[in-house]
């Protein structure tokens, strides 16, 4: 039985403490009036930029240019209509950039929310195909795909609440559930079936309920397969792991336009649930090989030999292909088409987010291609566990790169908001999933094909 160990415990619980308050604090210094906004940015046009590091995280270049001008305007033009025109340009752009920073620490919650949310969720996947394909190689991991994927319950209900409170108007993610903006948008008008709260709301839960129910499900009939004296709760769970497959394809895409694609209500790919998919599949993968190897270091998973943390690897760099592929895919057929209503996504992104748009492509594709190319580094743990954790900072980035533009737009900072959000759900997750690791014995017993995973071998 594994035990968890009080210093790991205590770090967790640290990163959750010290990510709350810097969570509360971001909440607390993000501006409440409009006229906040309007001084720091007067502040910023007056200082050239130089007004100090709040005002210089916080408000862009494009922001500045924009006050400067309206304010050029505003002096040179006569005391008529004219100067009235330019003081509603100015007030409005403030107004605009209110909303943004009162949603920066929303936003940072979200992303790191949906980052945690979406590993669990993508070990579920894997998980399932495991069964469905009656996978010999595998079976000596499972335990550790169960204990990752506890925290599918709190990380789907954390969501849950979020899209609650979204929906409750509480913040600004989400702009068509804004009325003012629907009523002047005859676009999102059309879409007014999909996209309402009620409807959405729905969506969302039959989602959670369906993957919490096979994972709990899935959890139950492997270890009641320990106390069998056949198989068949091994078969139960073969039967049920191919109907879910069919089920979770269908929710994950959902899923993906409902809780990502709409922050952007006027554009929209039919690659973006495959993307949103490899993403997670691949983030899962990693995370079951990180846990795997931090276990065997600490003297578990016996069974466990470099053939196994192998094929992770193999996977780790197989997905990462893949993910690439559908970016390219998606990226390419845009950009070459050049309609506007559709590389305005990848416009806004290039020029207001150029570092971590490419700087993710380089963790996400090209890092773990040169690390986990050759066939003998897939069996070196540093290895695998260096290119596991670029594999993770560039999907998080990748989430923030889907979520930021349209939530936060130019006024985007990786700062104390989006750094503790990371530290609490990180330290929760860690919490969750090595508390559920103790609860039984890291091998299972009396599955089929546990013989063949012990001698696995490539």
């Amino acid at each position: 039985m594994y035990t968890l160990s009080s210093k790991l415990k205590l770090i967790a619980i640290i990163f959750m403490i010290v990510g709350a308050i810097g969570l509360i604090y971001g909440f607390i210094a993000a501006p409440s009036t409009l006229e906040e906004v309007e001084e720091m940015m007067a502040a910023e046009a007056h200082h050239g930029g130089g007004h100090g590091e709040e005002a210089s995280h916080e408000t862009t270049t494009h922001d500045i240019e924009t006050t400067q001008n309206t304010s050029e305007q505003t002096h040179n033009e006569t005391a008529t209509g004219d100067n009235h025109e330019a003081d509603s340009h100015e007030v409005s752009h403030a107004e605009h950039v209110f909303h943004q920073l009162q949603n920066k620490p929303w936003a940072a919650v979200y992303v790191a929310a949906f980052f945690f949310f979406m590993i669990p969720l993508g070990v579920l996947a894997f998980y399932a195909i495991q069964f469905a394909a009656q996978a010999g190689w595998s079976p000596v991991l499972f335990r550790v795909m169960e204990g990752i994927t506890a925290y599918l319950l709190p990380g789907s209900l954390i969501m849950f609440a979020l899209l609650l409170l979204s929906g409750f108007h509480l913040n600004h993610l989400f702009v068509w559930m804004d009325p003012e903006v629907v009523a002047h948008d005859e676009l999102i008008q059309g879409k007014a079936g999909f996209l309402n709260v009620p409807f959405f709301l729905i969506r969302a839960a039959i989602y959670i309920i369906g993957w919490n129910v096979f994972r709990n499900l899935l959890r139950k009939y492997s270890l009641k397969q320990d106390e069998s004296d056949n198989n068949s709760y091994y078969k139960k769970s073969f039967r049920l792991a191919a109907g879910f497959l069919v089920f979770f394809i269908v929710t994950e895409s959902m899923m993906s336009w409902d809780w990502i694609m709409s922050f952007d209500p006027h554009w929209f790919s039919t690659l973006f649930g495959w993307y949103v998919f490899a993403s997670m599949f691949v983030s899962g993968i990693t995370v079951i090989a990180l846990v795997t190897i931090y276990l065997k270091s600490r003297g578990y998973l016996e069974y466990v030999n470099n053939s196994h943390i192998h094929d992770l690897a193999k996977f780790m760099f197989g997905i990462s292909v893949f993910w690439t592929y559908l970016w390219f895919s998606q990226f390419m057929l845009i950009w070459y088409s050049n309609i506007p209503e559709e590389v305005t996504y990848f416009i806004t992104r290039i020029d207001d987010y150029n570092l971590p748009f490419f700087g993710m492509l380089v963790l996400n594709f090209i890092f773990p291609i040169l690390v986990l190319m050759n066939s003998d580094y897939k069996r070196v743990n540093w290895f695998v566990v260096m290119a596991g954790v670029a594999i993770l900072v560039g999907h998080y980035i990748d989430i923030f790169n889907m979520v930021m533009p349209a939530t936060v737009g130019g006024s985007w900072f990786i700062g104390i908001p989006e750094i503790s959000a990371v530290l609490f759900f990180g330290g929760l997750f860690v919490l969750v999933v090595f508390t559920a690791l103790t609860k039984v014995p890291l091998v299972p017993k009396r599955n089929p094909y546990l013989k063949e995973s012990k001698h696995f071998h490539y």
